[in-house]
C-alpha cells in the first residue's frame, strides 16, 4: 500500500499571499485583459487559436528550454504559473522554448512533458473556461512562431530598428562597452534598411557560415542597461531542428522568441526569475515596436520578477548538471542523488511535497536568499509520515539466535505477529509476519562493552567489584521480551550471531506483556520470511552548502558519501511493494521502491528517501 496519488489542489486549498497574486487580482478587477484578440495574420498563431478561452482570463506559461531535464528550481516556477492559472480559472500553457536546435533533443522534450504530468498537471488537455466540459491542447512551441518570427525580423529591419551586423564576436564583445563605459557602434550600423534587408535573407538563405554574422535590434549602444547596446535577436546555425528539421538555417535568440511567443499566445503575465529582471526593458521594447507596425495588439503581455528558489547543496545549472552526467559522477539524469526533477522523483520525493516546498519557500523579489535542503525533507515528511504504511527492515543484518526457543514453543514453530499498518490509521489493516528461533537484528544493537546509556544488546558481565550483571533485557518490537547471553565470533574475532534467550509470556499485545520491564525496543525481521532486499542510502551530492560559490570548481566538494548500498533483510508485507511505492522503515526513515531497478530480475530495491530527522547540522 503506497501514499495517495497527487491531486491538483482546490481553487480555494492553498492562497498563500504574494505580490504576483496582487497584480493578477488588481488586473483581473480593472478589466486589463477584457479586450484583447489575436494579432498578426492568419496561422501566426498556434494551430487552435480559434478555441482560445476568454481572453479576459488569466494566462499564464511554463518556458522550459529542452536543452536538459528540469530540475528543482523548475517546480517552483511550475507551481506557481499553473496553480496561479488554476485559481483564478484561466490556463497555463507548457511552451518548449526550442531556439538552439544544437543542444535541443527530443529526449528533452519527453522528459519535460512527462514530468509536468507527475507533478500534477495535465497541460496537455486543460478546461476551456468559456466552454465547461470542453477540453483543449495547451502545449507549444516557439519553433511553432518560427515564420512570424521572421516577417517581425524583416518588419523591424524595414522600420530601421534591426541591422546585420558582421563584426567578429571578438569585436562585438569589446564594443559593447561595460557598465561603465559606453559602448561603440558597429561600423555596419549606418546600413540602409535595403541593403541590411538583403543581407538577411541571404543569411536565411544559408548563403553565409555559422557566426559570420547577426541580426541586432537598433536601440542604443550608450544604454545603463546593457541589455539595450543593441542586442542579437537572429544567429546563423546550421544545424537539425528536432521540430523543423532542414526548414531554417537561422534561428531567433530566445530574448527576442520570448516576448513574441507570450504576445501571440495571449499570456497576460509573464512570470520569471529575477535573472530576466535586466531583459524586461528590451521584452517591452520589441513588443511596443511590432504593434507600432500592426503585427501585434495591445493590450501586451507584461513580464513580472520573482527571487528563483536557491537550495543548499545544490547546483541547478543545466551545463553543470550535464557535466555530472556525461563525466560519470552519476548514473544518469534521473540518479537519486541529482537535483533533477527525473532524480527527485526516482529518489522518492513526491509532487505533494515538492508543492509544499515550493509554498514554503514564498514568492518575493529577493533574489539572494538560500533555503536549507533539509526544508525539502520537512515538507517530505510532513507529507508522507500522515499516510505512508510502515515496515520493519534491518538494513545492517546480525543473526540473534534464541536458544531456547525450541524448548519453550516447540522446534521449528513459527509464532505469528502482526502490526499496524499505519499507527494512526487502523483501517489501514495489519501487516503479518513471524517469529521464530532465528531473526535478523541491525548489527549496531549489540555491544560488547554498552557505552552509558545504551539499552539495547549487551552480554553478561562482571563490574569493577566483581558482581555479576546479567545481560541486557529488551523487546523485539511486535514480539517477546528477549535476554542477551552473549555472542559468537569468528576466528577472526568477528561476531557472527547474538545468543538470547525468550521469555515466554511477553508477547506483545498479550496480558503478560507488561510483566517484564525494558528500557530497549528493537526492530527486526524473522529469519524464516524475511526478504533479501538491496537498500540504496542516498545522502546530499555535495559537501557545501553552496557548491560553486566563489567560482569554485563544484566537483571539488562532491560527497564522497553521497551513496552506500545496503543487502539489507525486510518484513514480508514488502513482497508486493510495487515501484514507486513509499514507507517508513521503522526506525530508519522513509523509502521507495525504486521505479527503475524494483522487480528488475526478481530483486527488490529500495531507496532512502530522507532520515526520520535532519542529520547535517548547519
Amino acid at each position: 500500500m503506497s501514499a495517495p496519488t497527487h491531486k491538483t489542489p482546490a481553487p480555494d486549498a492553498v492562497k498563500p499571499g504574494n505580490f504576483i497574486r496582487s497584480v493578477i487580482e488588481e488586473d483581473l478587477s480593472r478589466g486589463t485583459y477584457a479586450q484583447r484578440r489575436w494579432g498578426g495574420e492568419p496561422g501566426d498563431g498556434p494551430s487552435h487559436a480559434a478555441g482560445m478561452p476568454d481572453p479576459a482570463k488569466v494566462r499564464t506559461r511554463f518556458p522550459p528550454e529542452p536543452n536538459g531535464y528540469l530540475h528543482i528550481g523548475h517546480a517552483k516556477s511550475i507551481w506557481l504559473n499553473f496553480s496561479l492559472a488554476q485559481e483564478y480559472g484561466g490556463v497555463c500553457h507548457l511552451r518548449f522554448d526550442d531556439t538552439n536546435p544544437e543542444k535541443e533533443e527530443q529526449e528533452y522534450v519527453d522528459s519535460i512533458r512527462d514530468t509536468v504530468r507527475w507533478l500534477g498537471w495535465d497541460h496537455h488537455f486543460a478546461d476551456d473556461p468559456a466552454r465547461p466540459g470542453v477540453k483543449q491542447p495547451h502545449e507549444y512551441f516557439a519553433s511553432d512562431y518560427f515564420d512570424f518570427m521572421y516577417r517581425a525580423a524583416e518588419y523591424l529591419i524595414e522600420a530601421g530598428h534591426a541591422y546585420v551586423d558582421e563584426q567578429t564576436p571578438e569585436q562585438m564583445r569589446a564594443n559593447r562597452g561595460d557598465f561603465g563605459t559606453p559602448g561603440v557602434n558597429s561600423p555596419f550600423r549606418v546600413r540602409s534598411p535595403a541593403e541590411n534587408l538583403a543581407r538577411f535573407r541571404e543569411m536565411a538563405q544559408g548563403q553565409h557560415a555559422d557566426g559570420a554574422m547577426v541580426l541586432r535590434a537598433k536601440i542604443d549602444m550608450a544604454s545603463p542597461n546593457i541589455n539595450l547596446r543593441d542586442p542579437a535577436i537572429y544567429r546563423i546555425r546550421h544545424a537539425t531542428h528536432h521540430n523543423t528539421g532542414d526548414n531554417w538555417c537561422i534561428y531567433p535568440m530566445y530574448t527576442y522568441a520570448h516576448p513574441i511567443e507570450d504576445a501571440l499566445e495571449q499570456i497576460t503575465h509573464s512570470i520569471c526569475t529575477l535573472e530576466f529582471e535586466d531583459q524586461r526593458p528590451f521584452y517591452d521594447w520589441l513588443l511596443e515596436r511590432l504593434a507600432e507596425g500592426g503585427l501585434l495588439t495591445a493590450p501586451p503581455p507584461r513580464q513580472y520578477e520573482f527571487g528563483r528558489l536557491n537550495v543548499g547543496h545544490v547546483i541547478t545549472s543545466k551545463r553543470k548538471l550535464r557535466q555530472l552526467v556525461e563525466e560519470g559522477h552519476v548514473s544518469g539524469w534521473d540518479d537519486p542523488r541529482m537535483p533533477t526533477l527525473a532524480g527527485l522523483r526516482r529518489r522518492g520525493y513526491t509532487p505533494e511535497a515538492l508543492r509544499l516546498f515550493a509554498e514554503r519557500s514564498g514568492v518575493t523579489k529577493n533574489g539572494d536568499a538560500w533555503t536549507d535542503y533539509a526544508a525539502l525533507d520537512a515538507a517530505l515528511r510532513d507529507t508522507l509520515d500522515p499516510v505512508v504504511p510502515r515496515a520493519m527492515a534491518v538494513l545492517e543484518p546480525l543473526k540473534l539466535v534464541i536458544t531456547n526457543w525450541d524448548e519453550a514453543f516447540g522446534p521449528g514453530h513459527l509464532e505469528p505477529c502482526t502490526a499496524p499498518v499505519h499507527p494512526h490509521h487502523p483501517d489501514m489493516g495489519q501487516r503479518q509476519f513471524s517469529m521464530g528461533k532465528e531473526v535478523w537484528i541491525e548489527r549496531t544493537d549489540y555491544e560488547e562493552t554498552p557505552p552509558k546509556g545504551f539499552f539495547r544488546l549487551f552480554p553478561p558481565s562482571v563490574d569493577a567489584s566483581g558482581n555479576a550483571v546479567p545481560g541486557s533485557k529488551v523487546r523485539l518490537k511486535y514480539g517477546y521480551v528477549i535476554e542477551c547471553t552473549g555472542a559468537i565470533k569468528d576466528a577472526a574475532g568477528n561476531i557472527v550471531s547474538v545468543s538470547a534467550t525468550v521469555l515466554k509470556d511477553t508477547k506483545s499485545g498479550t496480558p503478560g506483556a507488561d510483566s517484564a520491564k525494558v528500557k530497549g525496543v528493537i526492530t527486526w525481521v524473522g529469519a524464516a520470511d524475511g526478504l533479501p532486499a538491496t537498500v540504496n542510502l542516498y545522502d546530499r551530492l555535495f559537501t557545501e552548502e553552496q557548491p560553486d560559490a566563489g567560482g569554485r570548481d563544484f566537483l571539488t566538494v562532491l560527497n564522497p558519501n553521497s551513496l552506500s548500498t545496503a543487502q539489507a533483510i525486510v518484513e514480508p508485507s514488502l513482497a508486493t511493494a510495487q515501484p514507486e511505492d513509499r514507507f517508513q522503515f521503522e526506525r530508519h526513515g522513509f523509502f521507495v521502491a525504486d521505479r527503475r531497478d524494483h522487480h528488475a530480475r526478481g530483486k527488490l530495491v529500495f531507496n532512502r528517501i530522507a532520515g526520520l530527522k535532519d542529520s547535517w547540522v548547519r
